[in-house]
Parts: C-alpha cells; sequence; structure tokens
C-alpha cells in the first residue's frame, strides 16, 4: 500500500502572513493504513495546533481494535460508530490539556476568572478521517472535508461530499452527537483520498460542467484522482507529485490552505 500526503500554505494565507492551519497524519499498518486531515478554523489564532491535535487524536483512536478486512458489515458499522464518538472525546481532552497548560502559565492578568471554564473553540477544527483496510473502508467526519474513492479502473468516486450547509467543529457543541460514520465496501479499491474543503476548486466540479442540475450536488473532476494516483505510482509514492500539484496555478485560485492524502493499493 502506498501512503502520501502533501499540505500547502494557501495563496491568501500568505499574503496575509497567516501560517497554515491544514494538518495531516497517516498511520501505515501494511495492509491497511489510517489517514486523518484538519483544517483549523481560520478565525481562531489557535487553530493551526487544533488541527494538530485533531488528526494525532483520529489516528490514536482508529488504530485501535480494527477489525478484519473479513469481518462482517455488521462488525465494520458498530466500530466506526463507536470510535466516532471516541475521536471527539480524545480530542476534547488533547484540548483541556493544552489549555489547562495555558492557564497554570498565564500571568495573573490573562488568568481567567475562577470558575470560568476553558473555551475549546480556540482550537476549533474540523476532521476527515478514514481506516483503509481493503475491501472496507470506514470514515469519520466533522465539518466540511471531502473524500473519494476510485476504483482499479480509475473510476473516481465522491464518497464523502462537503456538505451543503455550514458544518460543525469538534469543539462545537455536541460534536459527538453530529459526527458522521459510515463504511464503504468496495472489492475492486484502488485508492482513498480525503482532503480539507480548500482543494474542492481543484478536485472537484460543479454538476453543470457534466450537464446535471446543482441538486445533483459535486463530482470528482475528470481524471483528477486517477492522474494523482499515477504519479505516486509512478514515484514509487513519493508525495513530491502532490506538493508540486498543490502549489501550482490551478491550485491557486482557491487562496485557501490545501491538503490532500492519500493510500493506494496494491496492484494485482
Amino acid at each position: 500500500m502506498i501512503v502520501a500526503g502533501a499540505c500547502v500554505q494557501g495563496t491568501a494565507h500568505l499574503a496575509a502572513a497567516q501560517g497554515c492551519q491544514d494538518a495531516f497524519k497517516a498511520v501505515d499498518l501494511g495492509g491497511a493504513a489510517v489517514l486523518a486531515v484538519s483544517d483549523g478554523a481560520g478565525s481562531r489564532e489557535r487553530s493551526a495546533l487544533g488541527a494538530h491535535v485533531a488528526v494525532d487524536a483520529a489516528c490514536r483512536v482508529l488504530v485501535q481494535d480494527l477489525p478484519d478486512a473479513g469481518a462482517a458489515p455488521e462488525r465494520w458499522t458498530r466500530w466506526i460508530a463507536g470510535r466516532g464518538q471516541r475521536v471527539v472525546e480524545a480530542y476534547l481532552r488533547a484540548v483541556a490539556g493544552v489549555l489547562a497548560a495555558d492557564t497554570d502559565a498565564a500571568p495573573p492578568e490573562r488568568t481567567p476568572p475562577e470558575g470560568a471554564p476553558p473555551d475549546p473553540g480556540a482550537l476549533a477544527a474540523t476532521l476527515t478521517a478514514a481506516v483503509v483496510a481493503p475491501p472496507w473502508v470506514a470514515f469519520v467526519s466533522v465539518g466540511d472535508g471531502f473524500a473519494a474513492l476510485l476504483t482499479r479502473d480509475d473510476r473516481g468516486h465522491l464518497v464523502l461530499p462537503p456538505p451543503a450547509g455550514p458544518a460543525p467543529f469538534l469543539s462545537s457543541p455536541g460534536a459527538a452527537l453530529r459526527v458522521r460514520t459510515f463504511t464503504v465496501w468496495e472489492p475492486e479499491l484502488g485508492g482513498v483520498f480525503l482532503a480539507t474543503d480548500g482543494l474542492a476548486a481543484l478536485a472537484l466540479d460543479h454538476p453543470s460542467v457534466h450537464g446535471l442540475p446543482p441538486e445533483a450536488g459535486p463530482l470528482p473532476a475528470a481524471g483528477f484522482f486517477a492522474g494523482v494516483a499515477a504519479s505516486l505510482r509512478a514515484s514509487g509514492g513519493d508525495a513530491e507529485p502532490l506538493r508540486r500539484l498543490l502549489s501550482g496555478p490551478d491550485a491557486a485560485r482557491t487562496g485557501d490552505d490545501l491538503t490532500l492524502l492519500c493510500a493506494l493499493a496494491g496492484e494485482g
């Protein structure tokens, strides 16, 4: 399995001297992999740290008690549903630890009033994560990231589209009840791709491009995911083709940070 990812600071963030607020992390388990991408809330100063906390929490939780690839569908469905809530809880615990350490180190004039709870929204971030264990893929999502599958015949499928309306953050009230989890069984799985919302302009087409009404929703841009997969296979898994893609002129038009992370199943 080839696991590769890249994260590039958006041109708008660069012009505003604003750091990259995306993060990604992957755990290669040999025949399986855990992937996670996160986008920190642009309005929060510490959202970049929140994004790193999010992907770390997701990977720590999702590598535990992984079902066998041959397990029954019900086993996979129950497992990822439970793991989704645990990911949110792990993120909130980690954020609480960060905020508590900040409070201990803060000078008296910056210490919150006694009894005032720390605000986890200071590290607000989204999360899109997946466990890839062919033929199974199990997803956890909070926020506006998206995910696509590629089959062995190079057909791209948008299995997790960006939400149509406002999306929650991991720190939003009731996030553990709003987390989306689902599984996909694809015996011809060629690859799994996770992306933050900044990549939508590059990787997804408006339905009108394909002669479809707006309610059909976005679709994978023709050849995008197959092209990424071909480049990574040709490079032996070196992420440089991804970095070039995310730094190119077509990607620059979004202005936002761009992150793409993928796991490609072995050929044959």
